[in-house]
């Protein structure tokens, strides 16, 4: 999450939480998307309400698991080119797929709107490797509420969360104090997680300067077993992935994602 500072004063000017403009300063999407990586393809995908969302998609030939990857609420996929590649060379099949309004996706973001953009990515992969393939839900950050959320539409074979918060206003409450309720009950993942009947994995980087640690700790808590949490020691908000053992790691669970 990038630039939380302009929700304090979005909120002050919405004043009602449910007042639609406040999406304008919870979105930052970037709309410049550079060619995919060696090795990647470019897919398109159609959601139910007519938009066609572009996404970049990795494979990898030994691959038997797919990973639907929300990123989180700024740039676009190009951003962590690097990441779906590394977890591709990890034995995955990868699908990134950007927001509307990001990258080169139709539309405009809203909470509603990209919880649609997550059920046509999993539905678009799950088209194409079968209903009895594995697909994981991974996210980063609010992408990792995206995730939980669409662990509760569609048969998720686990989920993976990365710097994710347990609700939108838990993290304003952290920087901006009263004026954390105006944010309503936007992406509230902690009701969500104790839903979800899958395994569930979740790291968070002990210096996260934008989600305080400890929210990705109570997150985890509401989850009910089996499920696994990694301390990223050293780790920030952004370069949480510089990290060599959370890409191991996770891309360990995401192979095994029924493993109890």
């Amino acid at each position: 999450m990038r630039r939380l500072a302009t929700l304090a004063s979005a909120l002050l000017l919405f004043a009602a939480a449910r007042f639609p403009m406040i999406d304008w300063f919870v979105f930052y999407p970037t709309p410049l998307l550079a060619e995919p990586p060696r090795g990647v393809r470019e897919r398109w995908i159609r959601t139910v309400d007519g938009l066609d969302i572009h996404a970049w998609y990795a494979t990898h030939p030994a691959a038997t698991t797919s990973v639907v990857w929300s990123h989180g609420n700024g740039g676009n996929i190009g951003d962590r080119a690097s990441v779906l590649v590394a977890l591709a060379a990890r034995g995955l099949d990868v699908l990134a797929y950007d927001y509307r309004g990001y990258g080169k996706s139709q539309g405009r973001p809203s909470e509603t709107g990209v919880y649609l953009d997550a059920e046509a990515a999993f539905d678009s992969e799950r088209e194409r490797r079968g209903a009895d393939a594995p697909i994981v839900c991974f996210g980063e950050s609010l992408g990792g509420a995206v995730s939980i959320h669409l662990a509760t539409r569609r048969p998720c074979a686990a989920i993976a969360v990365v710097s994710t918060f347990t609700r939108l206003r838990d993290v304003a409450s952290r920087h901006y104090g009263p004026l954390a309720p105006l944010a309503g009950d936007r992406f509230d993942s902690l009701s969500l997680a104790s839903t979800v009947q899958v395994p569930f994995f979740a790291a968070h980087g002990d210096r996260d300067e934008i989600v305080p640690y400890e929210l990705g700790e109570r997150l985890f808590a509401a989850a009910p077993e089996p499920k696994r949490f990694l301390r990223v020691p050293g780790a920030g908000h952004n370069d949480v992935f510089d990290h060599e053992k959370l890409l191991d790691e996770l891309a360990r669970f995401l192979r095994q994602p029924r493993a109890r």
